[in-house]
């Protein structure tokens, strides 16, 4: 038999090699350090990449890219101020109808729970949240007051927290974010090229044409998933709310609302959107408008899918379905709102970057 020689092993770490490994867990530290920061500025360029496509149909109009986009910004601040002084209002009084009524709707469909679960503690969140709304949105005289409102809701969540100094600061923390995303997506939008010239000069050499290259390929998706998005969302939430105001159902505002917001989650979006509407429904008339309910909802999303989906989104895009919601909830639990509304576009980038590795591969065997 051949003689066993034991071997030692011997694992040699360069000065080079730890130093890059400190390098990484430091800007791996910093980007959690400043992930406000990095939030913004990452919300500014999906945002410029948003409305390029808008800019550059109005340019082929020999319109200057600067009156373009200074356009594109004042039908969007005419839109927001028209949704926040004639729809909000209606919202936030219906939105404390639903969840006044919201104990109502647990206990009549207490028998859809085999397990037998007590949602005691969200029945009582839900009373809470209805009467501070209530509250907030109590009037003098007639009609809706807002500035009384924003100063009760700001006293409710003074007395809830630990006092009005922290409300106030992430108050106005969240201000001064929304005013740096508007002034940064707005001067990336204002150049030729903006966002291009912003990662050449973050990017290293040695990578700057590849960067840029990948960066055109998911600037393109990013836009029109964006208005693609955005159609889908408003067209879905009209449909959702005339047939439920059709058919009498309570709370419409709100449950169509619900149905644009969650358009964003592919497959299981409009099913979870339908849960509170068939709910109210039961609770409203029993099986039958609840039946009705469903019914609706299943006609919207078969035509949502056969007609809208396919054409302003799917082909769009290009990320499977299971990616987007994987990145809706990453980005949700790392970011809140903000990761929720960066997780496809980064999502897609990701896409894009693995199927150029997967081409290098094939291109190298």
């Amino acid at each position: 038999m051949a003689e066993m020689h034991d071997r030692d092993l011997h694992i040699t770490i360069s000065s080079g090699t730890i130093f890059k490994a400190v390098v990484i867990v430091l800007c791996v530290w910093l980007l959690f350090a400043v992930k406000d920061v990095v939030l913004v500025v990452l919300t500014s360029i999906v945002l410029a990449s948003a409305i390029e496509p808008v800019i550059v149909s109005m340019r082929k109009w020999r319109i200057k890219r600067v009156a373009a986009v200074i356009i594109t910004y004042l039908v969007l601040a005419i839109v927001a101020s028209t949704v926040v002084f004639f729809f909000i209002p209606s919202l936030v009084q219906d939105t404390a109808s639903f969840l006044g009524q919201v104990p109502k709707y647990i206990d009549t469909i207490s028998l859809w729970n085999p397990l037998q679960e007590d949602f005691t503690a969200e029945k009582n969140t839900a009373k809470v949240l209805s009467e501070g709304i209530t509250e907030g949105t109590r009037v003098v005289g007639t009609g809706f007051s807002l500035t009384g409102f924003m100063d009760n809701l700001s006293q409710i969540f003074s007395n809830a927290s630990e006092g009005a100094l922290r409300v106030v600061s992430l108050f106005f923390g969240g201000i001064l974010s929304f005013v740096l995303i508007i002034v940064l997506s707005f001067y990336l939008a204002v150049q030729e090229n903006g966002v291009g010239n912003f990662l050449a000069v973050i990017v290293p050499n040695k990578y700057e044409n590849y960067v840029l290259g990948l960066w055109k390929r998911v600037e393109t998706k990013i836009g029109y998933w964006f208005q693609g998005q955005l159609l889908l969302g408003v067209l879905v939430g009209v449909l959702v709310y005339l047939f439920l105001i059709v058919f009498g159902v309570q709370n419409a505002i709100v449950l169509a609302v619900i149905a644009a917001c969650f358009e964003i989650i592919p497959l299981f979006g409009p099913i979870l959107a339908a849960i509170p509407a068939i709910a109210v429904g039961y609770a409203q008339e029993g099986v039958t408008l609840a039946l009705i309910v469903a019914g609706v909802y299943l006609i919207i999303h078969q035509f949502e899918n056969h007609l809208i989906y396919p054409l302003v989104v799917k082909k769009i895009v290009g990320v499977p379905p299971l990616i987007v919601i994987v990145a809706l909830i990453v980005g949700g639990q790392l970011a809140g709102f903000l990761g929720i509304f960066l997780s496809v576009p980064i999502a897609t980038l990701l896409m894009e970057w693995f199927n150029d590795l997967e081409k290098s591969k094939l291109s190298k065997a």
